[in-house]
């Protein structure tokens, strides 16, 4: 029955569909992954977001990488259905009405998920409140705190609307669905008749409430001004939300990290970088994973289901790869492999060989994930690719609109691109989205990761890589310090036997990378292909067997919403 639904999961942005943008990377990703495979466990959820009429945006490259955006025009009556009933909330003295389409997500064994986006996009609303839900991250920090006000407190009275009065856990996806502890707090209050500042009414909430943190970047943790949030939710909020807030911001992480029971990172060492940034709190880690049968090539499905079977039902199944014979698992490879390039050379006339080692790395563009270290000794690169084996490099990811400097990284790769014209093969597809991401995690034969540690907290796309045997090269940071064994499921940029370093230093991160690259990787794909099928196939058996959504969502279910 849809009102037995126990657990409640807010996120500002899900991927569930290549035809749904209403996703911008990685947190949207995970938040998909996550209910789907919550789906394949019968796991009792709903989610809730929001529509993103506009999407995020559709990235389009001039010749010198320089990103232009454009909104994107797609149609939710295709994916979505529109349902009955409208909830409201009170913005700037105004009534702002909020309606929900429903996303039906069938999982494995026929269990079905209904994810809610809300929209205030209705002709009864304000001609400004209208565009609420048009577009993912975009405005300013007016527009987003609007928008988590109608994902937070708009989200909880929708799923009362929608008859979900039995729900134990409320999983808050980042700090952007904060708010929602208000709504729960005047539930509380009235179920209690006591105040919402009161100590017993606080703890009754908090026991319901589950949060998960996905970075240590600034950017991921929204600060508001108290005035903006007085004109906004009125001056009974402000005093509601006095002692949540930090400084002279009201700090929308904090009033979350007040206000849960259960806290946790997207890895083990996220989850300690998490508890230095916040000493007080008690904060655990479930690392993050990837859904097992979504982000599996064709080619490798196929190969799983001769050699694994029941791999689709259980990930854990995957543990048994090291019995796939290396003719099967390369035969696999290449096919996915020619699948991407077909795609490339056809787009972008590029020219790619499949003989030739590929290197991957598509991910949102941002500055700290360093797209451009590959490209920081050009002279040394020709070298390699000259002196080792021929090697070209696929790059796909958007840059936010305003952020200046992560959009100069794409127009840095386009200059390096043409000074490598005549040794490496150089691509940057444009407008990445989760189709492309599947080609491109599946179709490389070698995944770059080289963030500044430690401010990847975790790097779900290295995980869609092992799913399709590809190892990865990278610095021991998220994930990564976790699933990497040198040598066996891929490499470290790092110096062997050393701690691993951080900071960014990118002399030395640099050297790492073109160290492994010319002595150990290249050389080895193409003088020992035997040897590096090994490591292909313990990709598979070690990390995409562990690194994946149903062990993430079980974890979940264990530790924080069987718990209190």
């Amino acid at each position: 029955m849809i009102n037995e639904r126990a657990i409640a999961y807010f996120s500002m942005e899900i991927a569930l569909h290549n035809g749904i943008p209403t996703y911008s990377g990685g947190l949207g990703i995970l938040a998909g992954d996550m209910l789907k495979s919550a789906a394949d466990l019968n796991v009792p959820m709903v989610a809730v977001t929001l529509l993103h009429e506009k999407g995020y945006f559709h990235q389009q490259l001039d010749e010198n990488g320089n990103q232009l955006e454009q909104a994107v025009s797609w149609d939710p009556r295709k994916y979505l259905e529109p349902l009955p009933g409208t909830v409201n909330v009170e913005m700037e003295g105004r009534s702002v009405k909020i309606r929900a389409w429903k996303y039906e997500l069938h999982g494995s064994r026929g269990f079905t998920i209904p994810v809610y986006f809300l929209d205030t996009n209705l002709g009864d609303n304000d001609p400004q409140d209208r565009s609420l839900t048009g577009q993912l991250y975009g405005g300013d920090a007016r527009y987003r705190l609007c928008q988590e006000i109608i994902l937070g407190i708009g989200g909880i009275r929708m799923l009362r609307e929608m008859g979900h009065h039995a729900i134990k856990k409320y999983h808050m996806n980042e700090g952007h669905a904060g708010l929602a502890v208000l709504e729960l707090l005047n539930e509380a209050h009235r179920q209690l008749n006591k105040p919402e500042t009161d100590p017993e009414t606080i703890e009754s909430v908090r026991r319901q409430c589950v949060f998960t943190t996905h970075t240590p970047v600034a950017a991921g943790h929204d600060r508001f001004a108290p005035d903006l949030v007085r004109n906004i939710l009125g001056e009974q909020e402000i005093i509601r939300l006095n002692g949540f807030h930090e400084g002279q911001n009201f700090d929308i992480t904090r009033l979350a990290l007040n206000l849960s029971g259960y806290i946790n990172g997207v890895s083990r060492k996220h989850g300690n970088v998490a508890r230095s940034m916040f000493p007080e709190y008690p904060v655990q880690s479930i690392t993050n994973g990837v859904h097992s049968v979504t982000w599996t090539s064709e080619p490798f499905q196929k190969l799983y289901d001769i050699f694994l079977p029941g791999w689709r039902q259980d990930s854990f199944a995957l543990r048994h790869a090291l019995n796939i014979p290396k003719e099967a698992v390369w035969a696999a490879h290449l096919e996915s492999k020619q699948v991407l390039l077909d795609l490339v050379n056809q787009n972008e006339k590029a020219g790619m060989d499949v003989p030739v080692f590929t290197i991957g790395f598509a991910r949102r563009a941002a500055l700290y994930k360093r797209a451009d270290l590959l490209f920081h000794d050009i002279a040394r690169l020709k070298k390699i690719a000259t002196e080792v084996g021929p090697l070209q490099v696929i790059y796909a990811g958007k840059a936010h609109p305003q952020d200046r400097e992560a959009k100069a990284i794409i127009t840095k790769i386009f200059h390096s691109r043409r000074a490598l014209k005549n040794h490496i093969k150089v691509i940057y597809l444009s407008n990445y989205d989760m189709e492309m991401g599947r080609l491109i995690t599946a179709g490389v034969d070698l995944w770059l990761n080289n963030p500044v540690s430690p401010l990847e907290a975790s790097g779900t796309s290295g995980m869609k890589a092992c799913h399709n045997g590809v190892p990865q090269l990278s610095i021991l940071d998220g994930w990564w310090a976790e699933g990497h064994m040198e040598g066996v499921t891929g490499w470290a940029i790092a110096q062997d036997g050393q701690p691993p370093a951080e900071g960014d230093d990118r002399n030395r991160d640099a050297a790492y990378l073109y160290h492994k690259l010319e002595n150990v990787i290249i050389p080895m794909f193409y003088r020992d292909r035997e040897k590096y099928i090994n490591i292909m196939k313990h990709c598979i058996a070690l990390n995409a067997s562990f690194f994946n959504t149903q062990r993430m969502v079980q974890e979940y279910v264990t530790n924080a919403y069987l718990a209190l």
